[in-house]
């Protein structure tokens, strides 16, 4: 680096494996913006600025370099794996960095662990931002979904350049400080949780339109090509058509023919129903996606098993587009399961974290260059729009009469696979949400008294306040009392 170069980059990247460096182009590519690079291995960087000589790259061999390049507030990005080596870069910017200067972790970060650096980072007088970046390696290239965290503070400065990189939907750059400390990492959490449960439908949709109805890969992928033109249209729908299109050229097979059943992830569908645990808050339909990739890989066990009794019944369709219209709807409304899910998720870690954060914005910024990008998002911000304060996606009036208009399908299709012996957990647990959401009164008032049998637990009566507990044990007479502390 010239000595021309110290302080002339307004952002900089560390990490230069495809994302960072994908990133960094993305950066470049941008009016106004001038972009650092620093790479552990030098190699990639020189890899990167020889083969993208008109991106401008200020290149630096070393982390002093690489800081003593930034112009002040300096402000640099890490795209590094997650992990040890996203604190061991952190740590070398800090003790460079000065007050009021911008570290941002674009990585697929636990945000407790973003809380922790955050807060760690921010004692030193230095801005940290988590910030969740969605939409892959092409996303990061051309425009990607960012979800900041960190302090307004920050984002006056980080904003208009993240807004320059960012996809572009409805003239919306599809960027928003989401909120404090760990917040933009929690929503990038939900978001690939509900990336988890929106691929294990289409995954069911596809298994029982082959199975039961007797579709070829090539008819499927017609049938998703119609069903991307509708209320359907997608990412993840568009790109599933073109997967069962392509044939391997080596056999002349279906290409989904010959790849493995096994599906593997790389933990942010666990983080997600962990969280959702700890917060009470049910994720049934992302928890099944995560479990179906579990059995998947369960390869051992799923061989030792095999043959065991199906008892199964003949799916009987007599109209075809019937069928293929049930399966849409059912899609549809498990679908609308999982995003509603997805956003009581964002609102229970919101109230326990203490981040304000805006559930219609956060669905504008998924409409564009996330995975989970869907038209079915301007519904949902047109839902929060008219009601910020939504209980629940299902009971938005324009969701409401479409999965009224779903509900026979659905039961069609959930019943029908079962009887079948065709896998659909993802459905079948959508199907069950929906099902306990709406009745008016659950199987839980026995579980109550279960608990109060074996624990003392306690309970609630339905016809005066008061804890109550009973004396199980004799004359079974009732005591009020004071919620128990078991």
């Amino acid at each position: 680096m010239t000595t021309s170069n110290v302080g002339s980059a307004n952002i900089g990247v560390v990490g230069l494996a495809v994302m960072g460096s994908n990133l960094a182009r993305n950066l470049a590519s941008r009016e106004g913006n001038t972009v650092a690079v620093y790479n552990r291995s030098y190699e990639r960087t020189d890899l990167l600025i020889t083969e993208h000589p008109e991106a401008g790259f200020i290149a630096s061999e070393t982390i002093d370099e690489f800081v003593a390049s930034l112009a002040k507030p300096r402000t640099a990005i890490i795209m590094v794996q997650a992990g040890k080596g996203t604190d061991a870069v952190i740590s070398q910017l800090a003790e460079r960095f000065e007050p009021g200067d911008i570290i941002v972790d674009g990585g697929n970060a636990l945000f407790t662990d973003t809380i922790r650096r955050e807060k760690e980072v921010s004692a030193k007088g230095i801005n940290f931002v988590g910030a969740g970046i969605s939409g892959g390696e092409e996303g990061a290239l051309k425009g990607p979904s960012i979800m900041p965290g960190g302090s307004a503070e920050a984002y006056k400065t980080l904003g208009p350049i993240l807004a320059s990189i960012a996809a572009i939907a409805e003239g919306e750059p599809c960027v928003t400080h989401v909120g404090t400390d760990g917040a933009g990492h929690f929503v990038k959490m939900i978001h690939n949780g509900i990336e988890y449960a929106d691929m294990q439908l289409i995954a069911e949709a596809y298994d029982i339109l082959r199975q039961a109805g007797g579709y070829s890969p090539a008819e499927i992928a017609e049938i998703f090509t119609e069903w991307n033109k509708g209320d359907l249209e997608s990412f993840l729908i568009e790109i599933t058509a073109e997967v069962l299109k392509q044939v391997d050229a080596k056999t002349g097979k279906p290409f989904v023919d010959v790849v493995l059943d096994q599906a593997g992830s790389k933990g942010t569908g666990v983080w997600t129903v962990q969280t959702a645990l700890n917060l009470g808050t049910p994720v049934s339909g992302i928890a099944e996606a995560v479990f179906a990739r579990s059995l998947s890989s369960q390869s051992a066990q799923r061989a030792a098993v095999s043959g065991l009794p199906a008892d199964a019944t003949e799916w009987s369709i007599a109209d075809k587009a019937a069928f293929v219209e049930d399966v849409r709807r059912a899609l549809y409304a498990s679908k609308l399961v999982a995003y509603s899910q997805g956003f009581d998720a964002i609102r229970a870690g919101a109230a326990e974290y203490g981040w304000k954060i805006d559930l219609g914005a956060v669905s504008k910024i998924w409409r564009g260059g996330c995975i989970i990008r869907a038209q079915f998002l301007n519904r949902i911000a047109d839902a929060y729009a008219a009601k910020p304060d939504l209980e629940s996606l299902i009971f938005d009036p324009y969701f409401k009469d479409a999965v009224a208009k779903s509900v026979k399908s659905w039961r069609n299709v959930v019943a029908n696979a079962s009887l079948a012996g065709i896998p659909a957990p993802a459905f079948a647990s959508s199907l069950s949400y929906y099902d306990g959401l709406r009745s008016p009164r659950l199987p839980a008032a026995l579980v109550q008294g279960q608990r109060d049998f074996f624990g003392a637990h306690t309970y609630k009566r339905v016809d005066r306040d008061g804890t109550f507990h009973t004396l199980w044990s004799g004359d079974r007479s009732e005591v009020e009392q004071e919620p128990s502390t078991h």
